[in-house]
């Protein structure tokens, strides 16, 4: 029989009771040669060789290909830089160039919001995109990836942005799914370095190590993540498409050219005047600036009948603040924020618990193909349409859902809204002093132009819905070319 005052065992019962779920995760540990710190070129800070990456960096060393160096005479890269820094000089639309910012570099569709006069970058080389290069950010949140496409070739980037050119075009693709699989981040992290904020510069490309595959496979790699680029290319073209038409049935100027009046223009300070019944109980001024009101009369001049969000939608959800429980991602629902619904492939890092907000999730937070979603918080009006691998998945507070009463409305809604008219009606209802916010009440009320011609209403939002599948279509290419480059990294000698 068991003595339970025996000290030992009352130990042995609390360490049954103490509940590990909250404590720091194990200390991780390893020893570095001194020819490992040369090799790595004298870095001191344990990034550099965490275990992650070694078990990594063993698994490309062991690949049946052989491996090597990304950036050496060997090597797969030819070139990598990024521009100088330079003064930025900010016009309007119709006198400078879109400039676009790293965290725009991984949008399916970026907009631009400022534009640089072409005195500041005529004489800079490397600022404009050109066409077979890897993209790849450099500061702040380091090793996202694209490729130089119809989308952004040609458009001007700042200097956060490494642009890295190839020796072969084929093996443009080939890096770019290597640094999609968890094995080629982990490999691109470790190279980072600062206190603050993260940096990597070109020369860390000299000791990433990628598997050396055969010609035939770099090459299906590459057509695959082409293919899905040029898919993406496709369904921006067919937004613009339907974008066009809209401003087509409703004779809609670009917003550029709306001329706004004030009350007083002999003094400097912006004013203007709004009737009472126009309040609609917001004595915030920007609720009411003019250009909100010439837009409303724009809208309504040509259109059959002015809607509302609320009318032409099921429900317009805007989830409660709760205490999230994270799991791995065998356990949990992707977890969606406002900065990646932009995004076709975000890179999902938090995984909601499916037992812990089950009933939360099914009542707020999932999301399926078609939903229109609008950012609701800091960068305000954000707009996505929901392609079909995102069904289930979850999305936080700063994500309004709006469903729309049948995929029959679904693909305009998201076209008004994306558009610069829409943008301006969502804009409009931010409120908050110190973080711009709206809310689904707010959104609820904005006003939605109807089109007297029927058939073009329908050919907009098909237009929409046809991109939106062509957008489903592309992340089927890139999970192939992922799948093909994990699948050389784990086959082994």
């Amino acid at each position: 029989m068991v003595d339970k005052s025996n000290l030992a065992y009352k130990f042995q019962e609390v360490e049954k009771e103490i509940d590990y779920t909250f404590l720091p995760d194990q200390l991780k540990y390893t020893s570095v040669s001194l020819t490992e710190v040369f090799t790595n070129k004298l870095r001191l800070e344990a990034n550099a060789f965490n275990l992650e990456a070694k078990v990594a960096k063993e698994k490309v060393i062991s690949s049946k290909y052989g491996f090597i160096n990304l950036w050496s005479s060997n090597g797969l890269v030819s070139n990598a830089f990024y521009p100088g820094r330079f003064k930025r000089i900010y016009v309007s639309k119709k006198d400078g160039k879109p400039f676009f910012l790293p965290s725009q570099m991984t949008e399916i569709k970026p907009k631009a919001t400022k534009y640089i006069s072409p005195k500041t970058y005529k004489t800079l080389e490397g600022v404009e995109l050109v066409a077979n290069n890897l993209l790849m950010s450099r500061s702040g949140t380091i090793g996202k990836c694209t490729i130089t496409s119809k989308s952004n070739i040609g458009k001007l980037y700042s200097d956060d942005i490494i642009r890295v050119s190839f020796k072969n075009e084929f093996d443009l693709g080939y890096t770019y799914a290597f640094f999609q699989t968890t094995v080629g981040q982990i490999i691109l992290q470790t190279n980072n370095y600062g206190a603050v904020v993260k940096h990597i510069e070109p020369e860390h490309l000299e000791s990433i190590i990628i598997p050396n595959a055969p010609e035939l496979l770099k090459k299906e790699i590459h057509e695959l993540v082409i293919e899905s680029y040029d898919l993406r290319d496709e369904s921006n073209d067919l937004i613009d498409k339907a974008e066009s038409i809209l401003y087509e049935e409703l004779q809609l100027k670009p917003i550029e050219e709306l001329k706004t009046e004030y009350f007083d223009n002999s003094v400097e300070l912006r004013n203007y005047t709004t009737k009472l019944s126009d309040l609609r109980l917001r004595l915030d001024g920007s609720y009411h600036i003019p250009i909100v009101q010439l837009v409303e009369q724009e809208i309504k001049r040509n259109a059959k009948e002015i809607s509302t969000i609320g009318q032409l939608s099921k429900d317009v959800i805007l989830a409660g603040v709760f205490k999230r429980t994270y799991v791995d991602r065998e356990n949990g629902v992707p977890f969606l924020g406002g900065r990646d619904i932009t995004q076709l492939n975000p890179q999902v890092e938090k995984f909601l618990s499916k037992t812990v907000h089950a009933s939360r999730i099914k009542k707020e937070l999932e999301v399926f193909e078609n939903y229109v979603l609008i950012s609701d918080r800091g960068t305000i009006g954000k707009v996505q349409i929901v392609p079909k691998h995102w069904n289930g998945w979850a999305v936080s507070q700063n994500i309004i859902k709006v469903i729309a009463n049948s995929n029959d409305i679904a693909g305009y809604l998201f076209c008004f809204f994306n558009s610069d008219y829409g943008q301006i009606l969502i804009k409009r209802e931010t409120y908050g002093s110190v973080v711009d916010m709206i809310d689904d009440k707010n959104v609820s009320g904005i006003h939605v132009p109807l089109l007297k011609n029927e058939k073009k209403q329908k050919e907009i939002n098909d237009l929409v819905l046809q991109a939106n599948e062509l957008r489903y279509q592309a992340h089927l290419k890139e999970q192939e070319a992922i799948k093909k480059m994990e699948n050389i990294i784990n086959d082994t000698k």
